[in-house]
């Protein structure tokens, strides 16, 4: 059975091009435009892993993963943030939120592709 992972971006074309070089890859593709809009798609499915932005509206990437860590069917989904911050205060802060990984944007879906199968949970 194939794998879920969630990708939350506000971005429609970063979505786009990791939910393409995931599925190339097999896995099942949960799309969500930003933090509430990926909350509300959550509802007790299992997910593998978290994709997620880090800078979006609504709900950032960093209160979507505290958020989630607080649901107990997501409180141990690992967590990658895939954004164009790399500052150390900023990576702390998701790690601390529950963040499990940290890429910088432009990404090269192989990079991106060796992390997922690093944390996916099996």
């Amino acid at each position: 059975m194939a794998k879920t992972i969630m990708v939350v971006d506000d971005s429609l074309s970063i979505r786009q091009v990791v939910g393409i070089a995931l599925r190339q890859a097999g896995y099942d593709v949960i799309e969500g435009s930003d933090g509430k809009d990926a909350l509300a798609k959550l509802t007790g499915q299992k997910v593998n892993l978290i994709i997620s932005d880090v800078n979006m509206p609504n709900m950032d990437g960093i209160a979507f993963v505290r958020e989630l860590k607080t649901r107990p069917a997501y409180k141990f989904t690992p967590v990658m943030m895939l954004t164009t911050e790399s500052q150390q205060e900023k990576k702390a802060e998701g790690q601390a939120a529950g963040a499990r990984a940290w890429m910088v944007k432009p990404f090269k879906p192989e990079a991106l592709l060796a992390a997922v199968q690093k944390l996916v949970l099996p």
